[in-house]
């Protein structure tokens, strides 16, 4: 998601320290099934006797990448040994609860994709030369971007019902502004150019489309998906190249920096969603923040989510896409939390200095989030993963 888009390369892997100003980078976009082909680990560090990764092993791995280690019964990957009675509730819900939950899903992205084809008929997506195959129709005006908006906040919401997130906790944190490190201005009546949030599972994005419809950062293949495609161009989102080293992926920071000062100043313009981890944690952890989001100085509302959980975690850390969404799907009742701050206004200070915004805006939300900050990234998050796939495979 949301990045430092000015910077992509991988950073040698360090172990978990506590940093708030610690440097890190990752790419435009997390995938949580992605591997790294370096041998990390020799095969002595499965218990050959019993066939299955030794304690020692697993805990050291888990201590120095914990931001990414799952705590959930499903075990590392989500592949571990279940208790019978949750294979129990899992073969039940796999017959009864998946089933039903994957044909309504479905239906109400047919039916989302469907508006959005009818809404956007016979208009001509915006384009910016700037960068590569970036467009959009989010700044329709109009019935059309009236029904595109309204339509596209009910079903994601009816989404997230579908997907066993019933209820949401929702909570606005008033704060004192004699004891936090920015301005924070709630009386001012400017208008915030992002959201910032965590960034802890795909669920997030049911959510920010749901509460606020914003516009995210997201990999230049899903434009180029079925269904999923239209919907992400109309709600206006920044299409990147993961990887990518060539001067477009300037023209993409330049867009998103237009995008939040365009929002700042506009009522009308669509509000950017920056998740500037730059990849998933299991939602514990807050990880060092990049500052592209932060280089427009606009004001952001700071917004800040948790999933707590019994059984399975619906956090996308280290388990693969499809085994997370069908474990996801398979259990009855799913949580959220969620925890807004007031609008943060930018000293003339952080405005000047990028890195310093993002770090104060960082730091105000690990204290108000009870969230651990790790200077460890996207690059050590494959590694962690490789980690466990290599053990696994010996095993």
């Amino acid at each position: 998601m949301e990045t430092e888009l000015h910077d992509v390369k991988p950073v040698p892997p360090k172990g978990h320290v506590i940093s708030p100003d610690s440097p890190s980078s990752a790419s435009p976009v997390d995938d949580a099934s992605q591997k790294d082909d370096r041998p990390l680990l020799k095969s002595d560090s499965c218990s050959s006797s019993s066939g299955r990764i030794s304690a020692e092993s697993l805990e050291e791995l888990n201590k120095k990448f914990a931001a990414f280690a799952r705590h959930d019964v499903y075990g590392p990957l989500g592949r571990g040994e279940l208790p019978l009675v949750e294979k129990l509730l899992l073969g039940v819900a796999c017959v009864t609860l998946l089933p039903l939950r994957v044909v309504l899903a479905t239906l109400i992205l047919f039916f989302y994709y469907l508006v959005c084809r009818i809404c956007t008929l016979f208009s001509a997506p915006n384009r910016d030369e700037a960068a590569e195959e970036q467009e959009d129709f989010a700044h329709m005006r109009g019935w059309r971007r009236t029904v595109v908006v309204s339509c596209g906040r009910f079903l994601s919401r009816v989404m997230l019902f579908v997907f066993g997130f019933y209820w949401i906790s929702e909570s606005f944190r008033d704060l004192d502004l004699d004891q936090n490190d920015g301005k924070i201005q709630s009386q001012r009546p400017e208008r915030p150019g992002a959201i910032v949030c965590n960034h802890v599972s795909y669920v997030d994005i049911l959510y920010h489309m749901s509460s606020s419809f914003s516009s995210f950062v997201a990999k230049r293949s899903v434009g180029k998906l079925p269904l999923v495609g239209l919907i992400s161009k109309c709600l206006g989102c920044v299409f990147v190249q993961r990887e990518s080293k060539s001067s477009d992926f300037k023209g993409v920071a330049g867009i998103v920096i237009e995008r939040v000062k365009e929002s700042h100043e506009d009522e009308s313009a669509p509000m950017m969603m920056l998740f500037p981890e730059g990849t998933t944690t299991n939602g514990d952890f807050l990880l060092p923040f990049k500052t592209g989001g932060f280089l427009a100085g606009a004001p952001v509302i700071p917004v800040i989510l948790r999933y707590p959980y019994q059984r399975f975690s619906a956090a996308w850390d280290s388990i693969s896409g499809f085994r997370h969404v069908i474990l996801l799907l398979c259990q009855f009742v799913n949580h959220l939390e969620v925890i807004r701050l007031p609008v943060y206004y930018p000293s003339q200070e952080e405005k000047t200095d990028p890195k310093l915004y993002a770090n104060n805006i960082r730091r105000l939300m690990a204290r108000e989030g009870d969230l651990v900050m790790s200077d460890i990234g996207l690059a050590e998050k494959r590694i962690y993963i490789a980690a466990l796939n290599g053990l696994l495979s010996q095993c």
